[in-house]
């Protein structure tokens, strides 16, 4: 019999690899900065880069079709900045009064629940100030930290937007350059360089398809959302109607933000003898447009081509997440798909686009598989 324990060669490459991989991971974290801005340039680029190629053959520059593209992508985005931007500002204003309103209401709620409620203000001493709820001055301690991050984190956005966008500019500019200066780098061999290229053109394809698709539903799903935000008179209907696009370009964890954001807006918002059932109408609202979507309209508009593992989905959502945030969380399913797209398309890698791809065929008993694997051992 075989020895079935590694050798120390063998140990010590595996080992080796090991390291390299948790090195470049950490890698990735730390120059978030500067590899975001260029996956996302590459992203678009991919989405985008099949409209700058029909109007090639038709005569139109690169140079040209790559700046239109650019400029209606940065009017759309400005634009959608500039309608949410009134309502964003009455949302700021009124978050003092929203947040106090809501402190009020889970004071209730903790007073009814033995040994949880706030600090009560004793008969005896008038004279004594009541005492402090930790809850309340933690929020107000954090709010002016809240703060700060958010405007390093604004100052942050532009100039990684911009550092996008004129990559952007660049690559859709020179797509076909680039592409033919990379295949030209690879050895001399037809059989590699197709596979290459034909990786690269079912990435592109795959995620063109996946972006496009997913983007218009979300822009429906959007408007509807925002659509029953206003019959359940929510303030400001159209800001969770954008918030949900966006939101819903995050596989499983967005719907479980925008829920949460829902429930907090509905708690501060609603009137303190509403009932639970009118507390609850926009979480409930939002959860069966969301399963209407997820379950029906996006298969049925994606298709089975682009179906993926929910697992896989899952855990990329959360690694990508973990990594670079909200930005990464976006990034996970078009990652995704390019990982699939090449690992299709190399023998060795061929398990790893078994376990990303989806498939509604049901799974074959164990007991199958195992009679299936005994002739196979006898013949060896």
């Amino acid at each position: 019999m075989r020895d079935a324990a590694l050798p120390p060669s063998s140990m010590r490459r595996w080992a080796t690899r090991g390291l390299l991989l948790i090195a470049l991971i950490f890698l990735l974290k730390e120059a978030s900065a500067i590899v975001l801005p260029v996956l996302v340039a590459l992203v678009l680029t991919f989405v985008l880069a099949p409209a700058v190629r029909t109007m090639r053959h038709h005569g139109v520059p690169e140079a040209v079709s790559a700046a239109m593209l650019v400029t209606t992508v940065v009017g759309c985005t400005v634009l959608a900045a500039a309608l949410l931007a009134e309502p964003a500002a009455q949302w700021w204003e009124r978050a003092p009064q929203a947040l106090s309103q809501g402190l009020n209401r889970v004071d209730r709620w903790r007073a009814s629940i033995p040994g949880f409620g706030p600090p009560t203000e004793r008969r005896a001493s008038r004279a004594a100030p009541p005492p402090a709820d930790p809850l309340r001055e933690r929020l107000a301690s954090e709010g002016v930290a809240l703060t700060a991050q958010l405007v390093g984190g604004g100052l942050r956005l532009m100039v990684s937007a911009a550092a996008t966008t004129i990559l952007l500019y660049f690559l859709l500019a020179s797509e076909h350059w680039v592409l033919s200066r990379c295949i030209e780098l690879l050895p001399p061999r037809p059989r590699l360089r197709c596979s290459v290229l034909s990786g690269l053109r079912a990435a592109q394809r795959d995620i063109s398809r996946y972006m496009v698709s997913v983007t218009a539903i979300n822009l429906v799903v959007g408007g509807v959302v925002a659509g029953a935000m206003w019959l359940l008179d929510l303030p400001n209907p159209g800001l969770w109607g954008a918030l949900a696009v966006l939101l819903n370009f995050i596989p499983y964890l967005g719907p479980l933000i925008m829920a949460g954001l829902l429930l907090a807006a509905s708690v501060a918002t609603s009137p303190g003898d509403g009932g639970l059932g009118a507390l609850l109408a926009p979480v409930a609202a939002y959860l069966c447009l969301h399963g209407l979507e997820a379950n029906v309209v996006t298969p049925l508009v994606v298709g089975k081509r682009l179906s993926m593992n929910p697992l896989s989905v899952l855990l990329s959502v959360m690694f990508w997440g973990w990594l670079w945030g909200v930005a990464g969380a976006v990034l996970a399913v078009p990652l995704l798909i390019c990982l699939r797209s090449f690992s299709q398309r190399n023998r060795r890698m061929r398990p790893v686009a078994l376990y990303l791809r989806g498939s509604d065929r049901p799974c074959p008993p164990l007991a199958t598989l195992l009679r299936e694997a005994a002739p196979r051992r006898e013949r060896r």
